[in-house]
């Protein structure tokens, strides 16, 4: 009372009685006695036995007015339902047989209700946090629920604020994944729309969907959508996650100043593999590239196995002279450039030629602007030569990556479908598209500019090649 702020006339539940019958029929036979008996409170009756609870709780409460006017409360279960009320799930599938005031009782087991409880396990095993997974099984639990349905009348319970995302992944993961629209109450609707009790939900799917946008986990609400959403992406991106969690692992090593023969030893890596219960290192790699691990973490982790055979070695003391060696190193410009004889200095890439890494390049020291890099086959460089008190030594940093822009043009016979197969190729690498201008010639001939945003040299030229197999493309050249 005190808490929810409610007076005594407001607890309807301060006498209550409960009624065990042998079968969901008597459950509802004995509904229709106590409403003949006494009127039913509106708003007060719940059916949990059509719409079981998470964790499999079924019963009938209804709140109904006795003589005096006094709200009592009444439940009604089958012998089952107050088997797994009194002791769990868990419980109803370890016994067999169960005793009710001297009355044997058999319990047959049907697999779909353990569901909710492997699934559990499920996310017990998806989860390295314990904290997490804790938080995870609160939510299902406890929170607020909404009952919608099929266009066929199935309902389908999920947490409050559930979208047709989350629906989609309660009917099947591939229905999920495959999703492309959605339709609440016969209107076609945002598929991050929340969902209210009662709405009929359609979902629209394809098979050309390219699967779920990471977006998605931000709209979800249910753990099964989540996960079942994150695992596609660990699934189908397994080859980048793991190239991305070897740079991140690097790059760690080079922020504390140690090589990988130091740390990544056989003896040190199954030590962290068995704390982290990955399989293999590839696997620790690809959970490291998701983000479902730390860089940080893993080389901790490392970092023990490594102090226990240099007990003498003050390791802070090592990283503290490593760090110290590395901040003397020429630090590079914003740019990803290293001017010669001058530390952290104003570098512009020219944008007459944009260098990438890999080119070969010069400086030209500006009036007011800091140093100007150009290519060295830049048509502007041979006016910039008559000043060679201006020429200045430059080179690109390697230890740290940084993005470039770099403009291509692309000539091809124009046909339908072209832009899109260009794009999907420009998909399988890891060049990003910042501006696309097209144009077609009287003679059906199709131009093509675009700004890619690349990491070197090497990026660049890998997207040049896919994009030279594209159909009816015959020339593909970076613009100088």
């Amino acid at each position: 009372m005190k808490r929810d702020n409610k007076t005594l006339d407001q607890i309807y539940d301060l006498f209550a009685l409960r009624i065990l019958v042998n079968s969901v029929k008597d459950c509802y036979a004995a509904l229709g006695v106590v409403h003949e008996l006494y009127n039913p409170m509106p708003g007060r009756f719940k059916d949990y036995i059509a719409v079981p609870k998470p964790n499999m709780y079924q019963s009938i409460h209804t709140t109904l007015l006795g003589e005096k006017g006094t709200p009592f409360e009444v439940q009604i279960r089958t012998w089952d339902m107050h088997r797994i009320a009194e002791y769990g799930i868990a419980a109803h599938w370890a016994y067999k047989e169960a005793s009710y005031f001297g009355k044997k009782q058999s319990v047959k087991v049907e697999e779909d209700k353990l569901a909710w409880l492997r699934e559990t396990l499920e996310w017990q095993k998806e989860m390295q946090d314990p904290q997490e997974f804790l938080n995870t099984l609160k939510t299902e639990l406890f929170e607020d629920e909404v009952y919608v349905f099929t266009p066929k009348g199935a309902i389908k319970v999920l947490p409050m604020g559930a979208t047709p995302i989350d629906f989609a992944y309660s009917i099947h993961a591939e229905i999920g994944h495959h999703m492309t629209g959605c339709k609440i109450n016969s209107k076609m609707m945002p598929i991050i729309t929340p969902l209210k009790s009662g709405d009929i939900i359609e979902i629209i799917t394809s098979e050309n969907s390219k699967g779920p946008s990471r977006d998605w986990l931000k709209f979800v609400k249910s753990t099964s959508a989540k996960n079942k959403i994150q695992n596609w992406f660990k699934k189908e991106q397994k080859t980048e996650n793991i190239e991305k969690g070897k740079d991140l692992i690097e790059k760690e090593l080079k922020r504390i100043g140690f090589t990988h023969a130091d740390l990544f030893k056989p003896e040190y890596v199954d030590q962290m593999l068995e704390k982290y219960r990955y399989k293999n290192i590839e696997e620790m790699y690809s959970a490291v590239g998701f983000g479902a691990n730390s860089s940080v973490k893993v080389i901790a982790r490392l970092l023990q196995e490594y102090r226990k055979e240099h007990e003498e070695e003050n390791i802070e003391e090592k990283i503290k002279e490593l760090a110290q060696a590395k901040a003397q190193k020429p630090r590079p410009s914003s740019s990803g450039i290293v001017v010669k004889g001058i530390d952290n200095c104003l570098v512009k890439l020219s944008k007459c030629c944009n260098p990438l890494p890999g080119d070969e390049i010069v400086g030209y020291v500006t009036k007011g602007r800091g140093v100007s890099v150009h290519r060295k086959d830049c048509v502007n460089v041979k006016d910039l030569l008559s000043e060679e008190n201006r020429m200045i030594d430059v080179e690109w940093y390697n230890e740290e990556k940084a993005t470039y822009q770099a403009d291509i043009e692309i000539d091809a016979n124009d046909r339908t479908g072209l832009l899109v197969d260009i794009l999907r190729e420009l998909g399988t690498t890891k060049a990003r598209i910042l501006g696309v201008n097209t144009k077609t010639t009287k003679e059906r001939i199709a131009i093509i500019e675009m700004t890619l945003e690349v990491e070197s040299l090497e990026e660049l030229n890998k997207a040049l090649k896919v994009l030279r197999k594209v159909d009816s493309v015959y020339e593909v050249r970076r613009k100088k």
